[in-house]
């Protein structure tokens, strides 16, 4: 592969405004000093997660989108995608960022600096960092100069990330409010399963070696969250990357290869103390604290098991975990197994600690729990998007615990939507959840080939915040299918200012 000419933007110097220049503010930089100087001195993001729930409406949203798999031969982009109702681009891609090489697999996304950095007035939200799940290859993405159009700032080469800290297969990005950034590994240079950790530079982005200790790294990783209040970071577990990358196969699955275990680490010797084998937590992905930074208990989704598992600390200081809800497994006909599992792929909380949302990627549901009481949580709303189990599909359900009948397929703006509800973001105030249909490419192919054929889509759910309650937006709708070069997988969404996933408070 060639890699194209590149203009390489300099290095931004720091300004000391508050993240609301980056919100998508259309008065430019005279709003934006205005809202400087009433924030006073701060650094980016937010002192608090309900100071964050105050901020302004999200009117962009940035949203890597995939090429690999789909046997379109182009780079893999970030889109920049129009959310502003006022705007006349309402739900349109407004820029196209392509990366410079083929087959990166891009998935999620962080930020240079985030919430955690809120008391340090030289730190600016301005770069966004995408690393790469198959090369292992980094992006690091200029959205200060110009937030509508974002433009390259650095490539960092899989070869340095192998050389440097022996990883591969990089996923979740966290800022550090050490003005570090911190990139978690599924795999060594070879593809086989390695959790560890990146540590970059938060200004230079050069690559500082491993956060964990040398010969630190878990059995296994896929995403972290920390804590520094309570000293812990916990990291979750997917697969090598040998076992998923070109697919899944049940027998793996049979003969252990997929996670199953959470770790807990010392957030200031940077050693994992303890690992929690889940009962019936097998793949465990997305996991979430509550946002209160004295909170001591979270939730982390367990994609194969259906189910999500509350992790909390006991009085003697070691940690525990417990199923809270269960998603049965459908009986089915014409499907690759004879029970269709929930599949639950990304989960979310609302920056008040009040709701947890979570998608059901091959049911083709999204959740919203009420999380008051975290031991029993409620449910509050719940939505079809599509699906695996779908009326008119190949999927007979033979036997369903939940439903009385299949549900209907969606059809928005004339297009009905393939997949299945998959990433989600909760704005700012939690009354807009925007979802995407794409998981991976390799998983697309195989569970939604028409994925492949006509693209992923973005949807938008109007959210009751009092009463609970999910209703879709029929107004708004980003096609990915009728992209430029051909159908894209559009993943994880990202707002400018930083979101209920993108920042941790300390």
């Amino acid at each position: 592969m060639q890699r194209k000419k590149l203009e390489m933007s300099a290095s931004d110097t720091s300004t000391g405004l508050c993240c609301c220049l980056f919100l998508g503010n259309p008065a430019g930089p005279a709003s934006a000093n205005s809202m400087a100087t009433k924030c006073g001195k701060c650094g980016p993001g937010y002192a608090t997660p309900l100071e964050a729930m105050k901020g302004p409406r999200e009117e962009i949203v940035y949203v890597p989108c995939i090429y690999r798999n789909t046997g379109t031969e182009a780079p893999d982009y970030l889109a920049t995608v129009d959310v502003d109702p006022k705007s006349p681009q309402y739900s349109q891609v407004i820029h196209r960022l392509p990366m410079p090489y083929l087959k990166d697999e891009l998935h999620h996304s962080g930020w240079n600096t985030c919430s955690s950095c809120f008391g340090d007035s030289t730190k600016s939200r301005n770069k966004l960092v995408l690393p790469s799940l198959i090369s292992s290859r980094i992006y690091v993405v200029d959205v200060g100069s110009d937030f509508r159009a974002p433009k390259l700032h650095k490539v960092i080469e899989p070869s340095e990330i192998y050389s440097k800290c022996n990883l591969g297969n990089l996923h979740t990005s966290h800022c550090l409010a050490s003005g570090e950034v911190m990139i978690s590994s599924l795999g060594d240079p070879q593809g086989n399963a390695k959790g560890g950790f990146v540590l970059l530079d938060g200004e230079t982005f050069e690559v500082k070696g491993t956060w964990e200790k040398p010969g630190g790294a878990a059995p296994m990783g896929y995403d972290f969250w920390y804590q520094p209040r309570h000293n812990v970071m916990i990291s979750t577990e997917w697969a090598a990357p040998n076992v998923f990358k070109d697919g899944f196969n049940p027998a793996h699955v049979e003969a252990g290869l997929y996670g199953s275990c959470l770790h807990v680490w010392d957030w200031q010797r940077h050693e994992m103390i303890q690992t929690l084998q889940m009962k019936d937590g097998l793949i465990p992905l997305e996991i979430r604290f509550l946002h209160n930074p004295d909170a001591t208990q979270g939730f982390v989704g367990c994609a194969l098991s259906s189910n999500i598992q509350r992790f909390y600390k006991n009085e003697g200081g070691t940690w525990s975990v417990e199923k809270v809800i269960q998603v049965p497994s459908k009986k089915v006909k014409g499907w690759m197994l004879p029970e269709m599992p929930g599949l639950i792929t990304d989960i979310l909380v609302s920056l008040d600690d009040r709701f947890l949302y979570f998608s059901n990627w091959l049911h083709g549901d999204i959740r919203q729990y009420d999380i008051s009481n975290p031991q029993k949580p409620r449910l509050a709303g719940q939505i079809f998007l599509g699906g695996s189990v779908v009326k008119g599909g190949p999927v007979q359900v033979q036997e369903d615990q939940e439903l009385k009948c299949q549900p209907e397929p969606l059809v928005v703006k004339g297009k009905r939507i393939s997949g299945g509800p998959q990433m989600i973001q909760l704005s700012l105030d939690g009354k807009r959840l925007y979802v995407t249909t794409s998981l991976y490419s390799a998983w697309d192919k195989q569970f939604y080939p028409d994925l492949i054929r006509e693209g992923s889509v973005m949807l938008q759910i109007d959210v009751d915040t009092v009463n609970g309650g999910l209703k879709l937006n029929l107004n708004f709708l980003v096609d990915f299918g009728k992209e430029p070069l051909g159908p894209a997988l559009a993943h994880e969404l990202r707002y400018p200012g930083g979101d209920c996933s993108s920042d941790i408070w300390i």
